[in-house]
């Protein structure tokens, strides 16, 4: 079972919304932190208050920290494979006030929400906007971060 200062990270890409949750549920999340620009989604149960009430269901909180999703220039960099160019968007996102708030709100939930994950739609961490949050994370309050892959069923 997953302790306090956790915090992991999930991509639901390819997933069912089932499994994502069940990989929520085993890592012992009591609080689902959604860190898209954008909660709508094309894919069943992804969509904010049907991941919300989903969640909910399963004794997980839920929190969308808009601010910390990434930019529509660095949404379409992604798309375009050019993840150079998304960690440059990204990297001078997060410098913005809107984004260092909400890094702290994050990194306080962190430390006293017990076990916290952070959601957006990339499968692979290495290309996706969280590895760096999930990094600032780390290395500022010296928790440790697990990537939760989710089967596809």
């Amino acid at each position: 079972m997953a302790v306090k200062n956790r915090l992991f990270t999930i991509g639901y890409e390819q997933t069912p919304a089932r499994a994502v949750l069940d990989e929520l549920e085993q890592a012992g999340v009591k609080l689902l932190v959604d860190v898209r620009a954008i909660t709508s989604s094309r894919r069943a149960g992804f969509s904010k208050n049907q991941l919300a009430a989903s969640l909910d269901d399963r004794g997980i909180a839920y929190l969308h920290l808009r601010e910390l999703g990434t930019p529509k220039q660095g949404r379409l960099a992604r798309r375009s494979g050019k993840f150079d160019v998304l960690h440059e968007i990204y990297t001078a996102h997060l410098k913005t006030p809107q984004a260092r708030e909400e890094i702290d709100e994050l990194s306080a939930l962190v430390k006293q929400s017990g076990p916290v994950c952070i959601l957006c739609y990339e499968r692979d961490h290495q290309h996706c906007h969280r590895r760096w949050i999930a990094e600032i994370i780390e290395g500022r309050d010296g928790v440790k971060v697990e990537n939760l892959i989710a089967r596809r069923l």
